[in-house]
């Protein structure tokens, strides 16, 4: 339960078993290849060393046609997955079967095509759709659409606004040009199609009238024939498109089967990727390539027993203290506290060399969890859905932190649930009460934590937890400076105000707990003895003036920073008072339509409105329980001793989405 111990690895090997190498060390999944930074930089090795090339390049560009593939199927044949859908395994041999990958991308590039094909047709039918719009109006003009005109005169067709006043119009263009005529075809609501015809002499004087009165020529001229001939002509054109996509989309269809191949597909293009990146962090000449990286201690005997297939020449060696910035950070946990590098990813990674929270935070977030929704019916659904989804789906990586997390987070939920005697908040005394009974169940009716009439007791509690929390993550700190050699600064900077907040409880602690009365000595005591060590350690490390100065920020800065950090525990009361509250109100209201008696209605709007209810308060409450636990953990118990900034550890590795490639 810690942070694993890394290696500094360096490697020469021939370069003919290069690929082989590369493909071991994917297969171990604990080496982390980095560049060779150090030996290009060298004077004396980079003139003889060259960097590798590798075909990620071409990799991705297959990926990508995999991964379009798979998303054309999905569009044309898609299917209904399981929500808890247990992913395949894939024999080793079979995951890198080279031919049959060749074999599936071949049908990917057809599918593309096919894609490619469906696209022209959706252009085209795009296309001869708008003609067929643009010629409609039109269709009752027994003129072919080249005509324009004859020896003498002019044909034009052209669109006029629909409000434009055609007597007027017809007025002005006969004054203009008297042998000129207006047709009116057709027109809808926002233009009128009209089809002027004049002798050629009097066009410029025409088209004039009709330019001041919104005149736009058509652009039809191009066509041959009668409008009616060219829709029909269209349609006839829009049938064989019709025909050609439902062809092709069939033929899409018929590759329906290879779906769960082109997942593998992805999932295969992927490792390539990776191994083709970590290819290009080497560097070499014409007979050796060289490597350097990171391995996890842990696995130094299997790597030992890896490498001794290989003609190569290996080393290992621990990292200086000042290389930990840049050493790689990998958590090692039990099935406990596993779950919780959840919250720590979505953090920061701890610094290499400082203490892995995940052990110390486990305990306090589950149970903060439980405080905050603290109902057994809610607990009872995460619980459910956890194993479910554990059982069927065998997660891995953040999925399987997730469920793990739901489920330990739910146990608590459901423990606090009986304490508070909360089920769906009050939902059992609600059903009794609603068919005139008294419920029997005790705990429920006189449960050993009231949130809404013990506010002060779950206030005062969650606090005293908060200083737990806090006190413990002060401890870790002072363990971490003894570690390294600095034990009486943890003295001074943790175990100062360790011994005034327990002066001040004691202290003041009779006010409230009459039963703490012989503490008050103990407490002005540690009061005195505190604020000396305060006065010594917060100048301990200055001079002169500077002393009082230290003095002062260690006093304002601890106060108000113990101040805010010990209330903002209050919210543990504010969210299991909140959710009980609102649950009571759906409650309420779903029992409404049964103040006058049980009847059917009265329970099928009870159990409608239970369920919609508690779907929207379960809602809430487990995203918002999750949000102010993470913040008591990541500002509140992390701001005390943790030392983020680790990068995380990349291994070569066969890293999978969609298969679980069998060892």
């Amino acid at each position: 339960m810690a942070i694993v111990k890394m290696k500094k690895l360096r490697l020469m090997v021939v370069r003919e078993q290069k690929e082989e190498l590369l493909r071991s060390l994917q297969l171990l999944g604990c080496v982390q290849i980095d560049d060779n930074a150090e030996l290009m930089n060298s004077e004396e090795f980079a003139p003889y060393l060259r960097e590798e090339s590798s075909a990620s390049t071409e990799y991705r560009s297959e990926l990508s046609k995999f991964d379009s593939a798979l998303k054309l199927l999905d569009r044309y044949a898609p299917v209904k997955t399981a929500l808890f859908a247990m992913r395949p395994v894939v024999d080793k041999k079979d995951f890198f079967d080279e031919d049959d990958l060749n074999a599936r991308l071949a049908d990917a590039e057809h599918l593309l095509e096919l894609e490619a094909k469906l696209r022209s047709i959706a252009a085209e039918e795009s296309r001869l759709r708008g003609l067929c719009e643009q010629l409609e109006p039109w269709r009752n003009l027994d003129l072919p659409l080249e005509t324009s005109g004859t020896k003498r005169t002019s044909v034009f067709l052209g669109m006029l606004p629909a409000e434009a006043d055609g007597s007027e119009i017809g007025g002005a263009l006969r004054d203009a040009a008297p042998e000129s005529e207006l047709f009116e075809v057709s027109s809808d609501k926002e233009q009128r199609y009209v089809c002027l015809v004049c002798l050629k002499e009097e066009c410029d004087d025409a088209l004039e009238v009709l330019r001041a009165a919104g005149f736009t020529l058509s652009s039809l001229g191009t066509l041959k024939g009668t409008a009616a001939e060219n829709i029909a002509s269209l349609k006839e054109k829009l049938s064989d498109c019709r025909e050609q996509k439902e062809t092709a989309e069939k033929e899409v269809r018929s590759y329906a089967p290879q779906r769960e191949n082109f997942k593998l597909c992805l999932d295969r293009m992927n490792v390539k990727i990776a191994k083709a990146d970590a290819e290009a962090r080497l560097v070499g000449t014409d007979s050796v390539l060289c490597l350097s990286g990171w391995l996890t201690a842990p696995e130094e005997k299997a790597l030992a027993d890896c490498l001794a297939n290989f003609d190569c020449a290996w080393e290992l060696e621990e990292p200086e203290e000042s290389e930990y910035p840049y050493v790689p950070v990998q958590l090692r946990n039990n099935e406990f506290t596993e779950p919780l590098n959840m919250a720590t990813n979505m953090y920061s990674l701890p610094a290499y060399g400082s203490i892995d929270p995940n052990p110390v935070m486990s305990v306090f977030f589950i149970l903060f969890y439980g405080i905050m929704m603290a109902d057994m019916g809610y607990g009872l659904i995460m619980i459910l859905f956890a194993l479910t989804a554990i059982k069927k789906s065998r997660p891995k990586g953040g999925r399987k932190y997730f469920f793990g997390l739901m489920l330990e987070c739910g146990i608590s939920t459901f423990i606090m649930g009986i304490l508070s005697g909360g089920f769906f908040s009050n939902a059992i005394p609600t059903v009794y009460e609603m068919f005139g009974k008294e419920c029997p169940i005790g705990f429920m009716m006189h449960p050993l934590i009231d949130p809404l009439n013990d506010t002060n007791t779950v206030l005062i509690g969650g606090m005293l937890l908060g200083v737990i929390h806090l006190f413990t993550g002060m401890f870790v700190n002072w363990h971490m400076k003894a570690r390294d050699g600095h034990f009486m600064d943890g003295v001074w900077d943790e175990g100062t105000w360790m011994v005034l907040l327990f002066g001040l409880a004691f202290y003041f602690g009779p006010n409230f707990v009459p039963a703490m009365a012989k503490l008050e000595t103990v407490g002005l005591v540690l009061l005195i003895v505190g604020g000396l060590m305060l006065i010594y350690g917060s100048g301990r490390n200055e001079k002169g003036i500077k002393k009082l100065t230290a003095l002062g920020g260690a006093i304002y800065n601890g106060v108000t920073g113990w101040f805010g950090d010990i209330l903002s525990y209050s919210r543990l009361m504010a969210l299991m008072l909140a959710g009980s509250v609102v649950g009571q109100v759906f409650n309420t209201l779903a029992a409404m339509p049964s103040e006058g008696g049980v009847t059917p209605f009265s329970l099928i709007a009870f159990i409608l409105i239970f369920l919609v209810g508690h779907a929207i308060n379960f809602g809430l409450n487990i995203l918002g329980c999750f949000a102010h636990d993470l913040r008591l953990q990541c500002l509140e118990f992390f701001g005390k001793f943790y030392q983020d900034g680790g990068k995380p550890f990349t291994p070569l590795n066969v890293n999978t989405k969609y298969v679980d490639v069998e060892s």
